[in-house]
């Protein structure tokens, strides 16, 4: 590209383009100059991001629709022509899709012009070898582009030139390949028939030897039969492609059209031209059986298997049924059910995603035609694998069948279940399966088995897909029909129950009968989940278990005809009847209790159901659940927490209890469900004796101990009966998998023999082999050379196998009971999840229960030992669902429990072991957990009313003593007794802010401070009392911190008078100020913490004090305080300034300057320098000068000299005042009034004062005063600059009396000067100030400069700052007295042109009270300032 531009740019530049063409080099010289945006849409065009190549040729075409006729048009054409040749492959389509659009929008450029110059440009006869390939691509991409415009096939001279040129780049077959005849057969397969007829004999040759060479000739062909047919008969004669001899160089060339499209994972357009063909001259079966079936898959190449199945696909919509039948029974659909059966692993193209969109697009094209949908679905079902279906169960285009073809694929999928027809299917075995020599393997039973047990899913999954149109008929057929295998048998057919009009041809398996049943409760979860709101599903509004139950009762009815395969004992028919009756009771119940009379059917309901399954156990259940269900309906909800009147019989909620935790146990995710629902309705009758069964079950000891009251059921079977495949299967296709984990298992094997080898095993082996006399004994010396004999060897090697056979089978008992074990502990863990259920239940329904108190330590306890063993995924679920419940369900909750009733000393005791367990915990998040528990009984004490939760005998022995504890402020609590909690609290923080390793945290406090106030009121002295003194700086910074988000909040203000808040302010203020006594003589992390905890606290402490509304009078005593911060924290500042630079110390630096400012100390402004610039203590200026740093430009080596130290010169340079200094402009200039500024610092942080430097003289009374117009640009500017104007007459508001003035000497400067002094102030950023206005304000502890004192030129006074900077001492100005006056008087702001880093403070800032001349801290707004103001005034 960059060559490409510069090339166009040395041409319009050649005078060699003048004589030619006259002026038009001079318009495209102009055009390159000034259309830099232009020229970019071609950068863009190549860019390899789409949107961007789009955008550009939009812009492009827009730029040049403004332009038609200019030379924009002129270049465009010729850059987008010459980049159809640049060496980037990925460019050169960007370039014809562009030349393409810019044709298309502009019909009137010829087409045969810029094919013309598609050729001289890249022309072929004189372009170079190396630029040969580019070349013939530009020419291809040129037509194509020609082709793309849509306007090719218009002109008849462009499309014969086209034509042609694409013929002789076909004969460069190495660069191109075969993209020139692709590209002619998509040119001709759009151009008119007249076109084609006048074209085809010059693009095809009269050879049907040329025509089978390949597939670019042979789609030609076909294109041409198929539109063009007389005259390719006038051209060829009459050709047979399907022919004996043609069939051969047909199959050559769609193996080669098939390896075309490898990558591209494509069907070849002239394989279905071809399909096409065959169909049109009704040679369909000749042709997919020679040359499909007989030609391309027995070439094993998996590219040319891949066309076959693609063909297939795509064929389905054009074949008849008869055609289908003849497809889908051959042996491309057998090598495809192979396929999906081995390719298995990631790494392995898997066709059945692409085969899925075929049928898919079959099926909802041919919705009119449910006879074909049925045909295609029954034959991709019938390819199996020794009798298991290759497709699998919940294939999902079934979701587009129509009703009628899906009730008549429910009718083949159960009459294949009840007679299996083998012969129909197209069945096959691996390459491995056949290898297997198992006889079992091969018997028609174990195909028939698998078969019927994928139907049965399959039956499952299909009522289960939500986006399957099905009604209500066809959903109670198949649960009928589940039902009734999965429990009954047939002894006389009766047509009043279809179902036994049903005969096997291969009698049903018990196992089989399990898969069915196993499905049937999949699909009664299913049927209650997914229809649950919806109630209209069914005929009369009930669930679909009552209607199962109904038709259960008919067959157990028509015992002549039907027979349960596990019949019942009269109790067990009993237990069924009086179910009935019970549910017809519950229907008849009043509105009131619906609710719960629908929770206690659908119990009822599933228990019934599962009376078939496990008659023993459902019976004893359902005589319970019916006891229980007719005390709770009549009997009224009661919360007590007393036990039962009678002891001998248990309450009805606790008998429901241990029958749902019995449900729990069993592994259906609907008994979970039902449980759930069951209990939160019985959950407000509940007694301290039924939960504490819950509780039993969550104990981690309790339920390791006393395990036999629930029964686990383990699920392992039935998930592997739901599994579609055998694993017998998996192993015979993936012999090598399982070879590396044979590998793995004895590595395993090993490592669990050498591990459990004991001492025992290892003195039998050497009692084995002294036998033997293996083992030599004393005088194994002298018969080393005898050996054993053969009989003695192999009585050896008989003892030594019995023995390790033996090991083996201690080792292999070891090791399964460990894995029963950690089985039984997985399966304990899962039910414990399950029974987690209630748990949350109650927790959410029932916030306010007193049986919610109980839940806290049973949960703390699950969690704390979840915590330490969280090793396993189902230790950490049950940590995570304990902790959520814990933490959202029960302490976030907005309600909560509003009657303890006589249980208060109990939660104060219970709040006291909290507080010491979470004291005690290793971790900080598991201690958080208890503390919280902790807090939210302090809320449950809280909203009780205190005569219903305090004992009278409490009240009497607190009514004197505790009446100073109940604070008055308005949160007062009503049942908190604050004497009982508070030492509770405050050993906590005490043990806190003193122990090394607590596990309790600052955010824990907070949470308790911001809930409790009060609380936190009598727990403030404790913080403050760890402020300072012995303890270590990590617990004074932790204090520090506690402090400073406490006293911010408002509520705990308002628990506060106003003296007793005045004096913990003082305690704290003193506690600090005694902390910064040390500030910036911090060694460790820790101590650097608690330093900047202490400034942090500081600013709040300030904060608060500003926020005080009513002063009162203690204002002096607070104010002198501060005072004394403002000492203590002046002292301290070169410690600071010595460490400012140090690592870590920014922070800590900037909060001291924020305390001071708000104490009226400003900060210095400090000068950014290189650390290069600043010389050491043995080099002079002048070498640091004069040492050259490298190439440089001017300007910079300029200001660098300027920036630098003083030179020799500089320093013996007399001090004169600017007066006398010659005028000078520029940047020399601002740079040096710059430096005027006098560079004074601080003497313990008080700011100097504004004295007079040299230059900038005060006027004395001599000085002539300025005019009127004068004075007047003066206001005008200081508006400008912010400034507040004032007339020219008014007078000082504060006298500054006897202001100090500049040496005798020194001249007056005239109105001329001083504007020019101003604006020079203005430009280094200081406030103008007018030349009338004296000084408002004192600002504090300012000395004056000496009179006698000779004043120092600004430089100089620069040059003795940087050197005591280098030096590390503290510049003071040689003007400044060493003591610190109070009452000093400064001097008026008209001398001041600029503003130092020392300068006053604004007056808001800087302004004291008339007491004492102390920061007036307490002061807030303006009009209070007004009133002192005005009271100062008063003599």
């Amino acid at each position: 590209m960059a060559e490409m531009e510069s090339e166009d740019v040395a041409e319009t530049m050649s005078p060699g383009g003048a004589t030619k063409s006259g002026a038009r080099p001079a318009d495209r010289h102009g055009l390159l100059k000034h259309s830099r945006e232009f020229l970019d849409f071609f950068w863009d065009i190549a860019k390899p991001q789409q949107e961007t190549r789009l955008e550009a040729t939009e812009k492009l075409l827009e730029y040049l629709r403004t332009r038609p006729e200019g030379s924009e048009m002129k270049y465009a054409l010729k850059r987008l022509i010459t980049g159809l040749g640049v060496g980037r492959e990925t460019a050169r389509p960007c370039y014809s899709l562009a030349l393409a659009q810019l044709l298309q929008s502009f019909e009137d450029i010829p087409l045969c012009s810029i094919l013309q110059q598609i050729q001289e440009k890249h022309d072929l006869q004189k372009v170079k070898k190396a630029m040969m390939r580019p070349a013939l691509f530009a020419n291809l991409f040129g037509v194509l582009a020609l082709f793309q415009s849509g306007r090719l096939v218009k002109d008849s001279e462009a499309l014969m030139k086209s034509v042609k040129l694409l013929q002789t780049l076909a004969h460069y077959y190495n660069h191109l390949q075969e993209q020139p005849q692709k590209a002619l057969v998509d040119i001709l397969s759009e151009v008119p028939e007249a076109t084609l007829q006048e074209v085809l004999p010059k693009v095809l040759k009269a050879d049907l030897n040329s025509v089978l060479g390949s597939p670019e000739h042979l789609q030609l062909f076909l294109l041409a039969q198929q539109k063009v047919p007389a005259e390719l008969e006038k051209l060829m004669g009459s050709v047979n492609l399907f022919s004996d001899e043609n069939i051969p160089r047909l199959v050559s060339v769609l193996k080669t059209a098939a390896a075309s499209v490898k990558r591209e994972r494509r069907l070849p357009t002239v394989a279905l031209d071809l399909l096409r063909l065959a169909l049109q001259e009704d040679k369909f079966p000749r042709f997919w059986k020679e040359v499909v079936e007989q030609g391309l898959l027995k070439k094993h190449f998996w590219p040319a298997s891949y066309l076959c199945f693609r063909l297939l696909g795509a064929a389905l919509p054009l074949l008849s049924k008869e055609q289908l039948q003849l497809v889908m029974q051959g042996d491309v659909i057998r090598h495809y059910g192979e396929h999906l059966v081995t390719a298995k692993f990631q790494s392995q193209f898997k066709f059945a995603p692409e085969m899925n969109e075929y049928v898919g697009a079959f099926l909802e094209g041919c919705q009119d035609d449910p006879e074909r949908q049925l045909a295609v679905v029954v034959a991709f079902t019938s390819i199996t694998n020794q009798g298991l279906p290759v497709v699998p169960t919940f294939w999902r285009v079934v979701r587009f069948l129509s009703a009628p073809a899906l009730k008549g694929y429910m009718a083949w999928l159960r009459d294949m279940f009840l007679q299996p027809d083998l012969d129909s299917l197209v069945d096959f075995s691996t390459s491995n399966q056949k290898k297997t020599q198992d006889a079992s393997l091969h018997v028609p039973e174990r195909a028939v088995f698998r078969l019927r047990k994928w139907i049965i899913l399959r039956l499952v999954s299909i009522v289960d897909n939500v986006h399957v149109e099905k009604d209500e008929a066809f959903i109670e057929e198949v649960a009928r029909f589940c039902f009734f295998h999965a429990f009954f048998e047939t002894k006389k057919p009766t047509s009043q129950i279809p179902e036994t009009e049903q005969r096997f041809s291969f009698p049903l398996e018990s196992r089989a009968r399990e898969v069915v049943s196993s499905a049937f409760f999949s699909l009664l979860q299913t049927l209650s989940t997914q229809f649950r709101q919806a109630p209209e599903q069914t005929r009369d509004g009930q669930p679909w278990t009552y209607h199962l139950v109904q038709f259960a009762d008919m067959l157990l009815s028509h015992s002549r005809n039907v027979a349960a395969l596990t019949s019942f004992t009269p109790q067990q028919r009993q237990a069924w009847d009086r179910m009935l009756q019970t549910l017809k009771e519950l229907e008849a119940r009043s509105s009131e209790a619906k609710a719960k009379a629908t929770a206690f059917q659908h119990l009822l309901l599933l228990v019934g159901i599962h009376l078939f399954k496990s008659p023993a156990e459902s019976c004893d259940l359902l005589g319970d659940i019916q006891t229980c269900i007719k005390k709770s309906l009549g009997e009224k909800s009661r919360r007590t927490r007393s036990k039962a009147v009678n002891p001998q019989e248990p309450p009805w909620v606790e008998v429901l209890v241990e029958i749902l935790l019995a449900l729990l146990a069993q592994p259906s995710h609907l008994m979970r469900q039902v449980a759930r629902s069951v209990f939160s309705h019985i959950c407000s009758h509940l007694t301290p004796r039924a939960l504490q069964l819950i509780l039993d079950v969550l104990n981690p000891e309790k339920s390791q101990d006393e395990d036999d009251n629930v029964v686990v059921m383990d699920d392992s079977e039935e998930k592997q009966l739901e599994s579609v495949e055998d694993k017998s299967e998996d192993s015979e296709d993936n012999k090598n998998s399982e070879d590396e984990e044979d590998s793995d298992e004895e590595e395993s094997d090993e490592e669990d023999r050498d591990g459990d080898v004991d001492q025992g095993f290892r003195e039998q082996l050497m009692a084995v082999l002294q036998a033997g006399k293996a083992l030599g004994g004393a005088d194994s010396e002298e018969d080393d050379e005898e050996e054993l004999g053969d009989e003695a060897m192999m009585a050896l090697d008989q003892n030594l196998a019995s023995l390790f056979a033996e090991q083996k089978l201690r080792i292999q008992a070891r090791r399964d009971e460990k894995n029963k074990l950690q089985k039984e502990k997985m399966l304990r863990r899962d039910f414990q999840i399950r029974v987690l259920d209630l748990i949350e239940v109650l927790v959410t329904k029932q916030p306010e229960n007193p049986l919610v108190l109980e839940l806290l330590e049973p949960l703390l306890n699950i969690i704390r030992r979840s915590m330490r063993t969280s090793s396993t995924k189902q230790e950490q679920d049950l940590l995570h669902k304990t902790a959520r419940i814990f933490t959202h369900h029960l302490c976030r909750s907005r309600h909560y429990c509003h009657d303890v009733g006589s249980y208060v000393e109990t939660l104060y005791t219970q709040v006291e072991r909290l507080v010491q367990q979470a004291s005690h915990q290793a971790d900080s998040s598991l201690s958080l957990y208890y503390f919280n528990a902790s807090l939210y009984l302090l809320r449950v004490l809280k909203g009780n009313t205190a005569d219903r939760s305090i004992p009278k005998s409490q009240k009497k022995e607190r009514a004197g003593p505790d009446t100073s504890t109940k604070p008055k402020g308005p949160e007062a609590p009503s049942s908190l007794d604050l004497s009982l909690v508070t030492p509770i609290y405050s050993s906590a923080l005490s043990s806190f802010l003193t122990k090394r390793n607590s596990p309790l945290t600052v955010p824990m406090f907070l949470s308790l401070f911001s809930r409790h106030p009060v609380l936190c009121k009598s727990l403030l002295p404790v913080v403050v009392q760890h402020v300072t003194g012995q303890t270590r700086p990590r617990h004074q910074a932790q204090a520090c911190l506690l402090l400073q988000k406490t006293l911010p909040t408002r509520e705990l203000r308002l628990c506060f008078e106003d003296p007793e808040w005045e004096q913990l302010v003082g305690q704290i203020l003193a506690k600090v100020t005694e902390n910064l006594r040390t500030l910036g003589e911090a060694q460790t992390k820790l101590e650097h913490q608690k330093e900047l905890s202490s400034l942090e606290l500081l600013n709040v402490l300030f904060k608060t004090i500003n926020h005080e509304q009513q002063p009162s009078a203690s204002l002096q005593k607070l104010t002198t305080d501060l005072t004394v911060v403002r000492g203590v924290l002046q002292s301290r500042q070169p410690g600071l300034q010595q460490g400012e630079r140090s690592t870590g110390s920014g922070r800590l630096y900037d909060l001291y300057w924020q305390a001071m400012k708000i104490l009226g100390v400003p900060r210095p402004k400090s000068e950014k320098k290189d650390a290069k610039e600043v010389p050491n203590a043995t080099q002079s200026p002048i070498s640091m000068k004069r040492k050259k740093k490298g190439f440089l430009p001017e300007t910079k080596k300029r200001k660098k000299r300027k920036s630098e130290g003083t030179t020799q010169e500089e320093d013996a340079k007399p001090a004169v005042t600017s007066g006398s200094q010659p005028p000078s402009t520029g940047k020399k200039k601002r740079n040096r009034m710059k430096a005027k500024v006098p560079a004074q610092s601080h003497v313990n942080g008080t700011p100097a004062a504004k004295s007079p430097a040299p230059d900038l003289p005060a006027t004395s009374p001599s000085t002539p005063a300025k005019t009127p117009k004068l004075q007047k640009k003066k206001r005008k500017l200081s508006q400008v600059y912010g400034a507040t104007p004032v007339s020219p007459m008014e007078p000082a508001k504060t006298p500054a009396p006897d202001p100090p003035a500049t040496s005798p000497s020194t001249p007056a400067k005239t109105p001329k000067l001083q504007k020019k002094k101003r604006k020079l102030s203005q430009v280094n950023g200081a406030t103008p100030v007018p030349a009338t206005e004296p000084a408002r304000n004192l600002a504090p502890d300012a000395p004056a400069t000496s009179p006698s004192t000779p004043a120092k030129t600004p430089k100089l006074q620069k040059k003795k700052q940087k050197l005591s900077q280098v030096n590390g001492a503290t510049p003071v100005p040689p003007t400044e007295p060493a003591g610190i006056k109070q009452h000093q008087k400064s001097l008026p702001k008209k001398s001041i042109s600029g503003k130092s880093p020392q300068s006053a403070l604004p007056r808001k800032k800087a302004r004291l009270s008339l007491a004492n001349r102390s920061p007036s801290l307490l002061q807030s707004g303006a009009k209070k300032k007004k009133v002192q103001l005005r009271k100062g005034r008063k003599p």
